[in-house]
């Protein structure tokens, strides 16, 4: 089937009920349609064929998700960009990705002219002309090869050596991630969900936004996060579920408005991301809203292991079981099962796991057909999965992946630098923030503010170190090898 399928349905049995809430308009599933047909021609009309990579830069807006629905059904990929990145990022994933057209917001036009500026043969296209209504006659239906066994989606995460990783997922993968979160959500076409997190990225895309458009429920989607306007809309719209990860979640206990917004409507609030604090979860708990969890990865859709929101205020902290279609299990470094209550690294097998990574088809992410995360977690006699940690280096800030490599390399390159090591400290608001712990070269006058500029123009602010640490030397191994967990227990002392 195909993916666009899930809004041609909906125009089809419920034409009237309205599938979008946007600023100051609602859009039925009738006009959603009709937009998805206006940006199929227009992609057609452009030569866009099945295959081609087709990027978007901009804020959350109704036109990429018909944009998407739309290379569904051509056959072609959409490939969504982190408006949060530096131009140098984003050139380096247009020419990874080998983009051949790329659509941008008026809000984000500048960055994506910086971006194409350092590329060559990558179009620019105004996204705001992709849903105009068209003259053109109706698109024949052997020029629509789109299928389920598309590649349609490539999502981008940097790897732990600073390189980029294009997870590669084909229209059958969102459609049993889907699939999986309208089960372990209860969701229906009485939900309205308010989509508040960037839908560049899997979770803010596929763990509520398109389920429950797909459930035939309404979407109220904001073009980016405020603390105040999540809770005027809570209060004002009614929605019955939204996703936070914690860094918002942060934001909004902070809001002025928090002590006195009526939540009432809320049957749960979802959220994943990182490791959520018990304490973040309890003042949920006391105002009557379950909070439920997701865990995944973008590599797996990312719907893998549910806390189901009746299970929320029985299991706090708790991931929750497998998802349907989803198979999981803990497994020691060798590879093999751990026992119940020992501590494994989490390895997911199904039908939404990504098909590979872009242009790289011998990367070791899979082991036996397994997806291996890096991420640890025990579980209990119940069968509810507790995540624990992280095997790899990645820091979570804010909801964003943070790859040390990626800021070690840069500082590599300073001649002042001696050496240096990028590692997480916790953070009150983010959840985590990047340090940087450098070693100077006899003679270098070389400051915090010197080493800060290291990183601008050339690394996304949020992945910039808060903290610069200067040692005489950093703690190794025999070997050579920096011992980062004794640094992050310096960093602890200091």
């Amino acid at each position: 089937m195909n993916l666009s399928r899930i809004i041609e349905h909906w125009a089809t049995m419920a034409p009237s009920k309205c599938a979008l809430r946007f600023e100051a308009a609602e859009i039925s599933y009738a006009a959603l349609w009709q937009r998805v047909e206006a940006a199929t021609s227009h992609l057609l009309a452009r030569g866009v064929e099945p295959g081609d990579r087709v990027a978007y830069l901009g804020l959350n807006h109704p036109d990429y998700l018909a944009l998407l629905m739309a290379l569904a059904r051509i056959g072609a990929i959409s490939v969504p960009l982190n408006f949060r990145l530096a131009a140098a990022e984003l050139a380096t994933v247009l020419t990874h990705a080998e983009v051949s057209l790329l659509f941008t917001d008026r809000a984000m036009a500048g960055l994506a002219r910086q971006a194409v500026d350092l590329v060559e043969g990558v179009p620019m296209a105004d996204a705001a002309e992709l849903c105009a209504p068209s003259a053109a006659a109706p698109i024949p239906a052997e020029e629509l090869t789109g299928d389920d066994d598309h590649d349609v989606l490539i999502v981008y995460t940097s790897g732990t050596t600073g390189r980029p990783k294009g997870a590669v997922h084909t229209q059958a993968n969102l459609l049993w991630n889907i699939s999986s979160a309208i089960a372990a959500q209860d969701l229906t076409s009485d939900d309205h969900m308010l989509s508040v997190l960037p839908i560049f990225h899997v979770g803010g895309l596929c763990i509520l936004t398109l389920p429950v458009l797909a459930a035939g429920g309404t979407v109220t989607l904001h073009p980016r996060f405020d603390a105040g306007a999540w809770l005027r809309e809570v209060v004002s719209a009614r929605p019955s579920v939204s996703l936070l990860v914690p860094a918002t979640i942060k934001a909004i206990f902070d809001h002025p408005d928090w002590p006195s917004a009526d939540l009432s409507s809320l049957r749960f609030l979802n959220t994943g991301s990182s490791v959520i604090p018990l304490a973040m979860i309890a003042v949920f708990h006391a105002r009557g809203v379950p909070m439920s969890q997701v865990y995944g990865a973008t590599e797996t859709g990312p719907v893998s292991i549910v806390l189901r929101p009746q299970d929320g205020i029985a299991k706090p902290g708790s991931v929750g079981k497998p998802a349907l279609h989803v198979e999981v299990r803990l497994t020691d470094r060798a590879g093999n099962p751990v026992k119940p209550g020992e501590v494994g690294e989490i390895r997911v097998r199904g039908k939404n796991v990504m098909r590979g990574y872009w242009k790289d088809p011998h990367n070791p992410a899979f082991v036996d057909g397994w997806f291996a995360t890096g991420d640890l977690a025990q579980q209990d006699a119940d069968g509810y999965y507790t995540v624990v940690g992280r095997s790899k280096d990645m820091i979570i800030s804010g909801g964003e992946n943070i790859y040390p490599a990626e800021l070690e390399n840069l500082l590599a390159d300073c001649p002042d630098i001696l050496e240096a090591a990028v590692v997480g400290q916790p953070d009150p608001k983010w959840g985590e923030v990047a340090v940087a712990a450098v070693v100077l070269k006899p003679g270098s006058t070389l400051d915090t503010a010197g080493v800060l500029a290291l990183f601008d123009g050339k690394l996304a602010r949020y992945k910039h170190p808060r903290r610069i640490l200067f040692l005489e030397s950093l703690p190794k191994t025999a070997l050579g090898k920096v011992q980062k967990p004794e640094l992050r227990n310096l960093l602890g002392s200091r």
